[in-house]
């Protein structure tokens, strides 16, 4: 199964609203950065044994672990969860970057380090979650 077959059976398989909002989500991606890499993340580690949720991953970043390891991995990342949706969104300058710079104009969403969460798209500003989201790609931080 590629990587979009993938993707389209995750999107497919959520329940609606998730299943649109997941959907519009994606296809912004995609049209802001056709060409980047896909990652279809199923959430379990190397065992077998689920860790996280499962995510559909955009661009690709070289990630820096604590014990001096490095490992490519995605920018930006979309996961639905238990109450709706996150975006993670990696590499951004600081800590409070996403919240200082986005947190204000996203309306009802969470904005941690890295993630943005929220119930629906419809409870956030699209504009500003895709401008977030299409900065995070080119991040440098």
């Amino acid at each position: 199964m590629t990587t979009e077959d993938q993707i389209r059976a995750y999107i497919d398989g959520q329940p609606e609203p998730k299943r649109s909002d997941l959907d519009t989500l994606h296809t912004s991606m995609l049209r802001a950065a056709p060409h980047c890499r896909l990652w279809f993340l199923d959430g379990r580690n190397d065992a077998g044994k689920t860790v996280s949720n499962p995510s559909i991953g955009y661009g690709s970043t070289l990630k820096q672990y604590a014990n001096g390891t490095s490992a490519e991995f995605y920018r930006i990342g979309v996961s639905a969860n238990t109450t709706g949706l996150s975006v993670y969104i990696l590499g951004t300058p600081h800590r409070d970057y996403l919240a200082q710079t986005y947190g204000g104009r996203l309306g009802r969403a969470k904005v941690t380090g890295y993630c943005v969460t929220f119930r629906s798209l419809k409870d956030v500003n699209a504009d500003v979650l895709t401008e977030a989201m299409q900065a995070g790609l080119t991040a440098s931080g």
